[in-house]
């Protein structure tokens, strides 16, 4: 247990991975097999939400069918993971990782990415060992964040401090719902898939580093 049981459970896209780029780009590419307009990084960050589907009917006027969202989801995670590789870890990551894991913290990674696809990119940055678990996405990739939550901190019981002293760090409206779910904290970081107003909407403290976002979950379970 870290010292004070305080826990972090980090986001990876768009919080630790710096992949805001090739979400557009990707999703950009989707819309273009489909017919779609291109979207803006600021439209994207002022319309996104989980389940995903939703965001497309921000965008469309309406829920694609079935057979539409088969299309366009396979087409966004065909291109975007082309561009993955080529993402880097968000500015002063790796060292912050790193400096709490030494100080004696415990923190854990929790994506919706594929859990198959998250291990080995994790792998690659050389971050795996900072984290006490990374639990990726198993299952339908339509659903929202918290039905994971539970299962991650169920796996982590004895490992880390109780719910409500765990801080989840991330960029989406989602992660701070995920968070309340389980009872804990959240930070959100402007850094990712949500403009600061729709972060600021959820009702939890909004940072625009990770270092802020750090300083500020230790600040909630003093």
């Amino acid at each position: 247990m870290g010292k004070r049981g305080t826990h972090l459970v980090w986001d990876w896209n768009g919080t630790l991975l710096d992949d805001i780029d090739a979400v557009i780009g990707a999703t950009n590419a989707a819309f273009e097999e489909i017919g779609m307009e291109p979207i803006t990084l600021a439209r994207y960050r002022e319309l996104y939400c989980v389940p995903v589907p939703l965001f497309y009917e921000r965008l469309m006027g309406r829920l694609p069918t079935e057979a539409e969202w088969v299309v366009m989801d396979g087409a966004f995670h065909r291109h975007y993971w082309a561009r993955a590789g080529a993402c880097g870890l968000t500015a002063g990551a790796a060292e912050l990782l790193a400096t709490r894991q030494a100080a004696g913290f415990t923190q854990s990674l929790l994506s919706l990415a594929p859990h198959e696809r998250l291990i080995p990119i994790v792998q690659r940055h050389g971050i795996e060992e900072r984290f006490v678990r990374v639990d990726g996405r198993i299952g339908d990739s339509t659903a929202g964040k918290a039905a994971h939550m539970v299962r991650h901190l169920l796996a982590l019981a004895g490992t880390v401090a109780s719910p409500d002293r765990v801080v989840v760090i991330g960029d989406a409206a989602d992660d701070a719902v995920a968070a309340a779910h389980v009872g804990a904290q959240a930070v959100l970081y402007t850094g990712g898939s949500h403009c600061r107003a729709s972060l600021e909407s959820v009702g939890v403290p909004v940072v625009d580093t990770l270092e802020e976002a750090v300083a500020v979950a230790e600040e909630l379970v003093a």
